[in-house]
Order: C-alpha cells, then sequence, then structure tokens
C-alpha cells in the first residue's frame, strides 16, 4: 500500500524519541491562539540598536556575506569575538585558530557535543538545563548525568559535593551555564574555582555556555571559566549575539577555545550548517565594537524591567527567585495553592492572559521542577505591567 511500512519500528531515531515538539513551540502557539502576552519564550519584543540594523543592510547592499561566507566566520567578527574577548576578560584567542562562528549558540552547543562526543560518554549538566543540552547529547550518543541546583536562601544553588560525585570515569566532559537559564543564578567565583579544579583533577573538558554574559545584576560578576588556573586549554566557551544585541533571528553565535577543540567542534559544524547569517556577521562585528555605555544601558534597561516583574509576580502570590543575572525569573507557584506547573501554564492563557514556561521541561528529575514557572523579562515595559495587571486576577 503507498504511504504504508511493513516495518514496526517507529520512524523518529529512538535517541530524539524523549523530546518530541519543544515546550517554546508549544506555548508561543498558545500565546498566538489565546492573544496572550508572552513572557515565555526568550526573544525582545523590540530591536536592537539602530545602527547595528543598518549595519546588517549595509553589508546585504555592499555585497558582503550574500553568498557562503568562510567557514569559521568572516574574519571581521572572528577577530571582534577576539578582541572582546581580551578587552573584557583578558583572555587571548587567535582569530584564525581559536574562533569559530556558528548559527547561534544553540548550534554552538550540537557541534561541540557531537564533535566532542564519542557513544556511551558521560556527560555533567546542571539540571536544570536548556532543552537543546539534553538532545544534542542524545543526538551524539552520550549519556547525560545531570547535578541539580535547588532553591538555598533565595536562589538557586550548585551543591559541589554532588557535583564532585556525579563524576566517574566515563565522564567526559561538563556542560556549565552561567549565568543559568532558567534559574538566574550566577556562579560564584568559589563555585568555578571548584568546577575548574575537579576538571583539571579529571581531566575534563568543559563546554561553558555563557550567552548571558552582558546580563548580570547587583554584586553579581560573571567571570568566564577559561580565565581560571588550568582551564584556558580544556574549555569551550560559547557567545551569542542574540541575546546582547536583541537580534535574535540572526543567529550569530561563536565559541573562543584552543586550536584544537576548535577542530573538533568545526568537523561537526561544517556538516550542520556549513555557514550561515553572512550579512549578519558584519553587523555584529560592528556591535560587539559598541562603547562600553551601549552594554551599561542594555544591563541597567534590563535591571529595571526585572525590579518590574519580579515585585509584580511577588504581590500576584508568586515565590520568586530573584535572578543574579539572564532576564528569566524563576517562580515558585506552590503559595498560589498549586503544584504542577505543566497544568499550571496550560492554563495560565486562559487564566490570565499570559504566557510562560514550566521549569519541569528542563529536568530530568521532573519531579525537582513540577512546582517551579519561568517568566521572561525581555519584553517592553508596558507589555510586563500589563502582564502584571492580568496575572493579579490570579488571587481573586
Amino acid at each position: 500500500m503507498t504511504g504504508m511500512t511493513s516495518s514496526a519500528r517507529p520512524l523518529l531515531n529512538r535517541r530524539l524519541a524523549e523530546f518530541g515538539t519543544t515546550v517554546f513551540a508549544e506555548m508561543s502557539a498558545l500565546a498566538a491562539a489565546t492573544g496572550s502576552i508572552n513572557l515565555g519564550q526568550g526573544f525582545p519584543d523590540t530591536d536592537g540598536p539602530e545602527e547595528i540594523r543598518e549595519a546588517a543592510v549595509r553589508a546585504l547592499r555592499d555585497g558582503r556575506g550574500n553568498q557562503y561566507p568562510p567557514g569559521p566566520g568572516v574574519p571581521e567578527l572572528r577577530t571582534a569575538v577576539a578582541a572582546h574577548q581580551q578587552r573584557r576578560y583578558g583572555l587571548s584567542y587567535d582569530p584564525d585558530t581559536e574562533v569559530l562562528v556558528t548559527a547561534g549558540a544553540t548550534e554552538a552547543i550540537a557541534a561541540a557535543l557531537l564533535g566532542l562526543l564519542e557513544p556511551g560518554d558521560e556527560v555533567v549538566a546542571l539540571e536544570p538545563y536548556y532543552d537543546s543540552y539534553a538532545a544534542c547529547i542524545a543526538m551524539a550518543g552520550g549519556r547525560r548525568v545531570p547535578v541539580t541546583l535547588r532553591p538555598h536562601d533565595g536562589a538557586f544553588r550548585l551543591d559541589l559535593d554532588e557535583l564532585r560525585a556525579a563524576v566517574t570515569d566515563r565522564t567526559r566532559l561538563l556542560l556549565i551555564n552561567t549565568p543559568h537559564n532558567p534559574t538566574g543564578t550566577v556562579l560564584t567565583r568559589e563555585e568555578l574555582t571548584a568546577v575548574a579544579e575537579l576538571a583539571v583533577e579529571r581531566d575534563l573538558l568543559v563546554i561553558t555556555d555563557e550567552v548571558y554574559e552582558h546580563l548580570v545584576y547587583d554584586d553579581a560578576v560573571h567571570i568566564p571559566l577559561a580565565t581560571l588556573p588550568g582551564m584556558r586549554e580544556r574549555t569551550v566557551t560559547i557567545g551569542s549575539a542574540g541575546k546582547t544585541f536583541s537580534f535574535t533571528g540572526w543567529k550569530v553565535g561563536w565559541i573562543t577555545a584552543a586550536p584544537g577543540l576548535v577542530t573538533a567542534v568545526r568537523s561537526a559544524k561544517q556538516f550542520l550548517t556549513y555557514v550561515a547569517s553572512g550579512p549578519f556577521q558584519y553587523a555584529v562585528a560592528e556591535a560587539l565594537a559598541l562603547p562600553e555605555s551601549f552594554f551599561t544601558g542594555f544591563r541597567a534597561e534590563m535591571l529595571a524591567r526585572r525590579d518590574v516583574l519580579t515585585a509584580g509576580l511577588a504581590k500576584a502570590g508568586f515565590t520568586v527567585f530573584r535572578p543574579a543575572g539572564t532576564y528569566f525569573v524563576t517562580t515558585d507557584i506552590r503559595p498560589l495553592g498549586e503544584s504542577d506547573g505543566f497544568a499550571f501554564c496550560r492554563a495560565l492563557p486562559e487564566r490570565a492572559g499570559v504566557v510562560a514556561i514550566p521549569n519541569a521541561v528542563f529536568y530530568d528529575h521532573r519531579d525537582e521542577g513540577a512546582p517551579f514557572v519561568r517568566f521572561a523579562f525581555c519584553k517592553q515595559k508596558a507589555v510586563i505591567e500589563e502582564a502584571i495587571e492580568r496575572l493579579s486576577r490570579l488571587r481573586k
């Protein structure tokens, strides 16, 4: 019979069978269908700097990047990334051998895991984690070993003893995210030093996702893991233009690492997108050279939005974990008489006209994340205020 198969084997690769459709697609579709305010998916509702948008237009008109760019990325962007790492962190990278441009941080994560893992290798990752981590580890044939961040004194903290205990003879690498999505935790120097010492002691590679590096608040400080003793040669650092410059659709990311690590990641990356985002690469090169006032202003703007949203969520009855970084707020819904984040988020558009994300999707241990819900504050202040007004209905 046409279109039928005689095999009982499922069509989907069994490594991906557990993942299904990403929750972001589900919740964004729900927002559109119900006319709700989307505080779920983390994309800004306004574009970034006009001069950077014009730089992309100029590149298009000048014919720069309209054809395949170089595999490692255009030289201007690789040079700008290296200059950024040197200027901000004192990290010196060779633009030709130690920088690789990717189709956003998502491809950087995928290419790094596909390039560095063998089937059966274990990856220790901080839980909750961005959903692509688990899928990419699975595609690479690896085994994820979660170490759970748990609430303590108003923030989610890493248990260093649990981290050490998770490492076995089969562990290949640590997958670290700081500032951390979805909890908003920024790992301290003490915590990062312990991570570095463990990596050196057990001879582990580390992939560190630092895409929110410019969004840290209050007394928090972003410390790249590669700056710590013994880490420069074993760390793949991931950065991205989308979160810093509010052009998430451009999909421009990068890695910085020692030449051997870059070669391994590029070996996988070349068979994924090969290249991407040609004209946008030139624009991002200009963006990275913006004066410090841009980064300071951007951070201050997000801080103000954070404070509006956290105060409003607390008033609406949530327990709020005030984020030290990123543009997400994790809340506990139990004070509202709720305990199932999935059910709460699926009902929230009808109840209050707002969309959020259940944190449980970021956990292997779903029960650990069940009562937590994430809201994004990378939206206009008026939108956040309207969302708060709607959420206040939950207490009535």
